[in-house]
């Protein structure tokens, strides 16, 4: 009986060291933060902490904001991004870029009310 939990767990330590490793290895990121400067297939990302990321865009990286897919065009200075994807050389690679709702335009925006003197 213990010799069968002894290979039970020298399978399970087998396998997991090679997963463990693997996962280390270009794992996903998250950046959260503004964009800061929109270029070809890549924006600069200004995190919450104030680090600058450099977020690389290709044909694959898929784009929301809330439910509606965009494209790499959509994307502009100011626009709150959620990005995830493995990092590689300083720069991510960006899997999805999540945009931050936009804030209401036009009749719908909240205006405060003017105040008159008499």
């Amino acid at each position: 009986m213990t010799g069968k939990w002894i290979a039970g767990l020298a399978l399970i330590a087998a396998l997991a060291i090679p997963a463990l490793t693997w996962a280390h290895e270009g794992h996903s990121e998250k950046v959260m933060g503004t964009v800061s400067a929109v270029q070809d297939n890549h924006v600069m990302v200004k995190t919450t902490a104030g680090k600058t990321v450099t977020v690389m865009l290709d044909a694959k990286t898929k784009i929301t904001r809330g439910k509606t897919a965009l494209k790499a065009a959509d994307v502009k200075v100011g626009d709150r991004v959620v990005v995830e994807g493995p990092l590689e050389k300083d720069m991510l690679m960006a899997a999805s870029v999540q945009l931050g709702v936009a804030p209401p335009t036009g009749a719908a925006a909240v205006k405060p009310e003017a105040t008159h003197s008499h």
